[in-house]
């Protein structure tokens, strides 16, 4: 039995913010930078470049490039399955690399199936590289006096194994796993369990992520603040895409600078507020929590 939270209702939610930026009279005053006390960071492309590694692995193993679409369609479909209950996680990559090439046209019998999956792995998991961006965003998080979480549509604890091999597992006050959780972003249960395990409410925590629906917006509707890291540079004479209540970064580099300029970041000579209960917190953010089979 796995445990999440009711989703909040982001109307709540909005409104909540609404009230600690109004004055008496119901009008907006003179603006006060928001604290932030948590961030909620995604893991593949946003923290480790995940496309290049697992896109690549798979050109060397059918040896050609144009069927990464594909690939990634199946993955999804099968990983929605694992999330859902009705496929088991240890199943998953044998049945999703098998049905991949039955869609190619290619009847494969499971142990071919098992060696080839194998492969793929092997040389997916020697590639695994983080961003240069990463690990200097995480000090400066850190060194920020901000918890932290690692929040991940994955469907499996591979990714524990991930951030240990790459070496920022030691950041992280708390990793979240949608296959374990029994929820995925932007299902408002993974951020708002997110936030209960931090202990900080749902409005003084940050979601970065490079999915501007599960991540930036899928936050945003929990309550949280969402930011869209789009590492995907505009083209030229084209304007940025903009989504009300959604920050954008190009890169992790550019997160510090949106936390000291839009938000206010905890005073590490100040005790740390969030002792208590979040969930009954004079906040009122938080749901009843109840159980998920």
């Amino acid at each position: 039995m796995t445990f999440g939270l009711v989703p909040f209702p982001a109307e709540a939610a909005a409104a909540e913010r609404r009230s600690h930026r109004a004055g008496s009279d119901g009008w907006e005053h003179e603006h006060r930078p928001t604290p932030i006390r948590a961030v909620c960071l995604d893991i593949d492309d946003t923290l480790v470049d995940f496309t290049s590694t697992a896109r690549q692995a798979l050109c060397d193993l059918i040896g050609r490039d144009d069927m990464w679409p594909r690939w990634q369609r199946t993955t999804d479909e099968h990983v929605a399955r694992v999330v859902a209950g009705e496929l088991a996680y240890e199943a998953m990559h044998r049945e999703r690399t098998k049905a991949f090439f039955a869609d190619l046209g290619a009847l494969l019998d499971d142990d071919l199936v098992a060696d080839l999956e194998r492969r793929r792995c092997t040389q997916l998991s020697a590639g695994w590289r983080l961003f240069d961006d990463t690990v200097p965003c995480l000090d400066w998080l850190r060194a920020a006096g901000l918890k932290l979480a690692a929040v991940t549509n994955a469907s499996g604890s591979h990714q524990r194994v991930k951030l240990e091999r790459l070496g920022i597992s030691r950041f992280f006050d708390t990793v979240l796993i949608a296959g374990e959780l029994g929820a995925a972003k932007p299902d408002p249960v993974i951020f708002h369990t997110a936030c209960a395990r931090m202990g900080v409410p749902v409005d003084a925590t940050m979601h970065v992520g490079d999915l501007l629906d599960a991540d930036a917006i899928g936050a945003r509707d929990a309550g949280l603040h969402g930011v869209w890291l789009d590492r995907a540079p505009a083209p030229t004479g084209h304007a940025v895409e903009t989504v009300a209540g959604v920050q954008t970064i190009g890169t992790l580099a550019d997160l510090p600078e949106l936390l000291v300029t839009e938000y206010r970041t905890p005073d590490l000579s100040e005790p740390d507020p969030a002792d208590g209960d979040p969930i009954s917190g004079a906040d009122g953010l938080w749901s009843n929590i109840s159980s998920r089979h």
